[in-house]
């Protein structure tokens, strides 16, 4: 039996909030500024809206969830996936900022279920903290390549002065994050933990605490789909098909695969598996994404 809890939709754009509901009701558009985040408040408030849901997009959407929990308005997140799923699945083809803000309102009121907690403002300052590191990571390395290649001294010392700065505004970042993480009981427990299991050091920990909230609430096998290590069957008629991982946060599949490069090459209870998958004719990139996948049932024994 579907549910009957007035629902609202909404669509999440960088200068617009587009706002549905389920049952119909006039659409509404608002600005994305906080005047406007009022507005739309007021407009859930006062239709009886039960459940708000949006789809989860990143920073646009943040002051707009973080304003709705503070109106005590039960507010969720879907997977655009699901959106994109869902929209086949009822036919529709013309696809708008408002007709979206409807549909997400009807899946919100159909797949209730479906629908996940909107991140605490902690939790979403400790993932740009995170996401922050991993992009000036990633700039240092695209510097240090340069240098490589660059032959000119006056090149050379302009790619050693941009790595240093790197270097240091990371550094900076870094402390933030140590900082937050240990001022927060729960969290610091959670690193100590997770930095007790062979290949996990306080870089990988911190990437699980900021980017799997759900580590240790969920079960092995939703642990490991959603790091993406979980091996999926493609199977059809006689085909006997095959598994293969897909899915899941890119981030967290990284941050796993370099744990299990590490406990596959230093810890005896990992290295013994992997030199035995690898005797039996695993490619060692698959050997270690399954010594991957061991942490991750690991880390959520939390």
């Amino acid at each position: 039996m579907l549910s009957s809890v007035p629902t609202a939709g909404i669509d999440v754009g960088k200068d617009f909030l587009d706002l549905g509901f389920h049952p119909a009701a006039k659409p509404l558009r608002c600005d994305n500024t906080p005047a406007g985040i009022r507005d739309l408040i007021a407009a859930v408030t006062s239709r009886g809206v039960q459940r708000v849901a949006l789809e989860a997009i990143g920073p646009y959407a943040y002051p707009v969830t973080a304003a709705l929990s503070a109106a005590g308005l039960p507010v969720g997140l879907v997977d655009p996936r699901r959106i994109r799923a869902f929209r086949t699945a009822e036919g529709v083809i013309a696809k708008t900022d408002r007709l979206d803000a409807a549909l997400i309102a009807r899946f919100a009121q159909r797949m209730p279920e479906h629908l996940h907690p909107a991140p605490e403002p902690d939790q979403i300052a400790l993932k740009a903290l995170s996401t922050r590191r991993r992009q000036l990571t990633e700039l240092i390395a695209l510097e240090k390549t340069r240098l490589k290649q660059a032959l000119d001294p006056l090149l050379a010392d302009s790619h050693r002065a941009v790595i240093d700065s790197l270097e240091a505004a990371c550094a900076e970042v870094e402390t933030a994050l140590d900082r937050r993480i240990a001022a927060a009981p729960d969290l610091a427990r959670k690193r100590t933990i997770l930095t007790s299991i062979p290949g996990i050091g306080r870089r990988i920990a911190t990437v699980l605490i900021t980017d799997m909230p759900e580590l240790g609430a969920i079960d092995r096998k939703a642990a490991a789909s959603l790091a993406g290590m979980a091996p999926h069957p493609t199977q059809s008629g006689r085909h006997p098909g095959r598994h293969a991982i897909a899915g899941g946060r890119p981030c967290l599949r990284t941050a796993f695969y370099m744990a299990g490069m590490v406990a596959a090459r230093a810890c005896p209870a990992f290295t013994a598996p992997y030199k035995a998958m690898r005797e039996a004719g695993k490619p060692a990139k698959v050997a270690i994404v399954a010594t991957g996948r061991r942490l991750v049932v690991l880390a959520n024994a939390l």
